[in-house]
């Protein structure tokens, strides 16, 4: 069986078992502050759990797309060295909203893995749920007498609650699992040593297969068990792992899922699989992260410095390392691999055709940027290698620089210096991370309470902002969180006109009326589809009726520029082309931020005429048209524009205007007609990351005030040319003019350059046969080098050292003969390190030349006078 075959063969199972089959959630999570990406299945149903949504369907079936590495997931690391620890992957899961329950769950589970799979009966084991004394739970014996009906009782096993009691979190949705495991070794293996003995003992061929979870507790924040109003099934197994069983490989490497991508990389490198140890971890790695890769920028997540996109960064290097290490790749090389993986996977997850040039040229962009990261590090630890004699262990904090500062990893770090016969001090660069560490739970500490539920209700808080800024509400649930001393409230309210930060829209803020009172809301959020209302203080007791009070003033910007964003998004697509995607966007009542698909820079024409189309757009006061409730097939009819990596629900909202040039999806607020966004700017345009644009732009009064800014800057200019007739011309003549001058200067300190070095060459000192030079001058650093040069080319045995005085700052500059270098063992790094002292600066460099700067020019004679002594001394 095929992997796509094995795929489908799952969903088709239990479509016939009555589950609608959904598609994947992005990868990339939105709206739950506790979750960057998707690390397991049942994350989209998250709210469902949690009794913040009702389910569409009572059953659903589908193939999730997940990634861990980082948390209580931590599999970064692991990948590569074993042969199924993986950083992407695809969960198959089933699922019952309070439909059925363990007698369904495990007989599916047997009739699909025996009949459908034909995994023989006798290679399979169950686990259940032995109970938890401490937690007043009993053994899962409702499990165990189901599994009764399938497997001899010596095959079904207890397990303890660290394996068979699921828990989402600290707190949250729980419950008993039955795990079931497969025993993949050969027939004498089998009778020699029960398989029984070797259910989760970490033995490579005793594997779990399924999971089979079965959600009927909430745990609370002081650790108690809460009984749910509703029981749940959710399952999950590892699609990766499921294809090598069933295509009989021992590792998941071996399976088609992977084998097509190490087939182009042993072309690409000249190497085979299965010719090294080291070789065949490499290529582990690079083939497992250039999924999790492709599969994070397809969803919009870009290799960045901060939350998700550092996540994506340090996995796409770590393949990067590992290729340059020990597949011998000094070129971009993991962006070849993307056509193979949309050959494969393009049909199932039609989002990374539609994205192949994007991710291609993404992951193009950041290797050839880590390579010459790699450049650096490896210049600076060969530096500290040459200015270390006699050594032969690395400073653990010089390590951690060059981790921290430079982002060279350490593990390469640590082979680098055994390859050289030395060691690293891991003791403190272990210290190291421990503080940055610290220093990153401090910034992120967060003490979150228990909700406090007023009246029960298991609806989502209507939202009544489309129609109204002010309405009558009630209070459903508040909890409150600590963090650094500050407290905050969250509160849940049964309807409001108060619209959540999403889609790139910022939340409102306003105030709760109540009893004449008015109680500031400072922000409104999303999370796990709850609409919460931040606020900073709450009143003693709540009242059966409130009114919600939106900022209207705010509100109003922040629709002016949200609709600009969406003319923006057409314009930008009649301008530059249908290729043009957004990948971003940042709303509110200030400004608009715009990031698309583009692999150029705009020229100023297209600025301008995509300024221009909006504007036009604006003028014409076309009325918005509003269409909701449709299914996303309907939207999809009438041509909307959807995002790639975002989650739509069962019905959407389409916003248009002018149904030819603007149609979108999304759930933000909007100026009834075009015309009240007034005026449009664009303020700036650039590069976030390859093949990414920016746009920056204001509207309305916003964009009156910068229009005037820059007639004002306009203004000051003419002033400063005196009011000629014509600007333009009088400030290009002043230009050539300045231009002309500047060449005249740089021929006169040229010809000064020039003087001065045929001066020192006629003053050079012969000591011992050493050309000695020293100088004081008033130059800058460049001036200093390009004078260090001069010299030497044309003095041999030269031992040159210029102090140079720039303002109020000082500078040394150390040109050392190469054969000197080698013939006396003179360093100039190690010299002007020491030099640098007397000007109360620092500085390194190489053997033969080094610069240092300093603060104080006053110590710049005894920097010449000690580095006449030194050359004595040596010579």
């Amino acid at each position: 069986m095929k992997a796509s075959q094995i795929r489908d063969s799952f969903l088709r199972f239990f479509e016939k078992k009555n589950h609608a089959i959904y598609r994947s959630a992005p990868m990339v999570v939105r709206n739950d502050p506790t979750l960057l990406f998707t690390n397991a299945g049942m994350n989209q149903f998250k709210d469902i759990f949690l009794g913040n949504t009702a389910p569409a369907d009572k059953r659903v079936v589908n193939s999730q797309k997940c990634l861990r590495v980082s948390g209580k997931h931590n599999d970064l690391e692991e990948v590569g060295h074993d042969t199924y620890h993986h950083t992407m992957f695809e969960m198959l899961g089933n699922w019952s909203f309070g439909d059925y329950f363990k007698k369904e769950a495990i007989a599916w589970a047997w009739e699909l893995l025996t009949r459908v799979y034909k995994i023989d009966k006798d290679r399979l084991y169950a686990t259940v749920f032995e109970g938890s004394p401490k937690e007043g739970l009993g053994e899962d014996k409702e499990a165990y007498d189901h599994w009764k009906a399938y497997l001899d009782e010596r095959r079904i096993l207890y397990g303890s609650k660290k394996d068979n009691f699921w828990e989402m979190g600290e707190t949250g949705p729980c419950g008993p699992c039955s795990e079931i495991h497969v025993d993949l070794r050969d027939d004498l293996e089998r009778k020699q040593v029960d398989g029984a003995t070797l259910v989760n003992k970490e033995h490579p061929l005793v594997i779990e297969i399924w999971n089979l979870v079965f959600i009927e507790f909430n745990r609370l924040s002081d650790g108690s068990l809460k009984h749910l109003p509703a029981k749940h099934v959710d399952t999950g197994m590892g699609f990766e792992r499921l294809c090598m069983v069933l295509q009989r490989k021992r590792s998941n490497y071996d399976t088609d899922v992977f084998r097509p991508y190490i087939e182009k990389l042993e072309g690409l490198s000249g190497i085979s699989y299965g010719d090294g140890k080291d070789t065949d971890i490499a290529m582990r790695v690079v083939v497992d992260h250039l999924r999790a890769v492709s599969f994070a920028i397809a969803d919009g997540e870009l290799p960045s410095n901060n939350k998700g996109g550092y996540v994506i960064r340090r996995i796409l290097r770590r393949a990067i390392r590992y290729g340059y290490t020990f597949l011998g790749f000094r070129e971009s090389f993991v962006h070849h691999l993307v056509p193979v993986l949309v050959e494969h996977l393009g049909n199932a997850f039609p989002e990374l055709k539609a994205q192949k040039d994007l991710i291609s040229k993404v992951i193009s962009e950041e290797e050839l940027s880590f390579l010459r990261t790699l450049a650096v590090g490896i210049q600076k630890f060969e530096q500290y290698l040459a200015t270390h004699p006699g050594r032969n262990v690395i400073d653990g904090r010089f390590a951690f620089e060059l981790f921290d500062t430079f982002g060279f990893p350490i593990d390469l770090t640590t082979l680098m210096a055994r390859e050289k016969g030395w060691d690293v001090d891991m003791e403190d660069f272990q210290k190291g991370m421990a503080s940055q560490k610290a220093r990153s739970r401090e910034a992120a500490g967060l003490d979150t309470g228990d909700w406090q539920e007023v009246r029960p209700h298991h609806e989502d808080t209507r939202f009544l902002g489309y129609e109204t800024l002010e309405a009558e509400a009630k209070i459903i649930k508040y909890r409150k969180l600590g963090n650094k001393g500050k407290t905050l409230y969250q509160v849940v309210l049964d309807q409001s006109p108060f619209y959540p930060e999403s889609g790139g829209q910022a939340g409102d803020r306003g105030w709760l009326v109540i009893e004449g009172e008015r109680y500031p809301v400072t922000d409104t959020r999303k999370e796990n589809n709850l609409t919460i209302h931040e606020m900073q203080q709450i009143p003693t007791q709540w009242p059966e009726k409130l009114t919600a009070v939106v900022d209207g003033t705010k509100r109003r910007l922040t629709e002016n520029n949200h609709t600009a964003t969406h003319l923006l998004h057409s314009a930008l697509k009649t301008i530059l082309g249908s290729h043009v995607q957004q990948k971003g966007s940042l709303v509110d009542d200030q400004r608009l931020r715009f990031d698309f698909a583009h692999f150029g820079k705009m020229t100023d024409e297209e600025i301008h005429a995509v300024e221009q189309l909006v504007n036009q757009k604006i003028r014409e006061n076309i009325r918005m048209e509003e269409h909701r409730e449709l299914s996303m097939s309907e939207a999809e009819e009438m041509g909307a524009t959807a995002l790639f990596g975002e989650k739509y629900g069962e019905k959407v909202r389409v916003v248009s205007f002018d149904n030819q040039f603007s149609s979108e999806l999304c759930g933000g607020t909007h100026v009834s007609a075009t015309g009240q966004i007034g005026l449009f700017a664009i303020v700036s345009e650039g590069a976030i990351a390859a093949g990414i644009r920016r746009v920056e732009a204001v509207t309305g009064h916003a964009a009156e005030q910068f229009i005037r800014s820059k007639l004002d800057e306009l203004e000051e200019i003419k002033r400063l040319l005196k009011y000629p007739k014509d600007s333009l011309p009088a400030l290009n003549q002043l230009l050539d003019q300045n231009d002309a001058m500047k060449k005249e200067l740089a021929n006169y300190q040229q010809m000064q350059l020039k003087q001065l070095v045929d001066d020192l060459i006629r003053n050079a000192e012969d000591i011992h046969g050493v050309h000695f030079i020293s100088t004081r001058v008033k130059m800058d650093a460049k001036a200093a080098k390009d004078l260090a040069f001069q010299l030497k080319g044309k003095v041999p045995n030269l031992f040159l050292v210029i102090g140079y005085e720039d303002g109020d700052k000082a500078g040394i500059a150390v040109m050392i003969a190469e054969n000197l270098v080698h013939e006396k063992g003179l360093h100039a790094g190690n010299l002007v390190r020491e030099l640098a002292a007397h000007i109360k600066g620092g500085g390194g460099g190489q053997p033969f030349f080094a610069t240092a700067g300093g603060n104080d020019p006053k110590g710049l004679d005894k920097v010449l006078s000690e580095s006449k002594k030194t050359l004595l001394e040596r010579c």
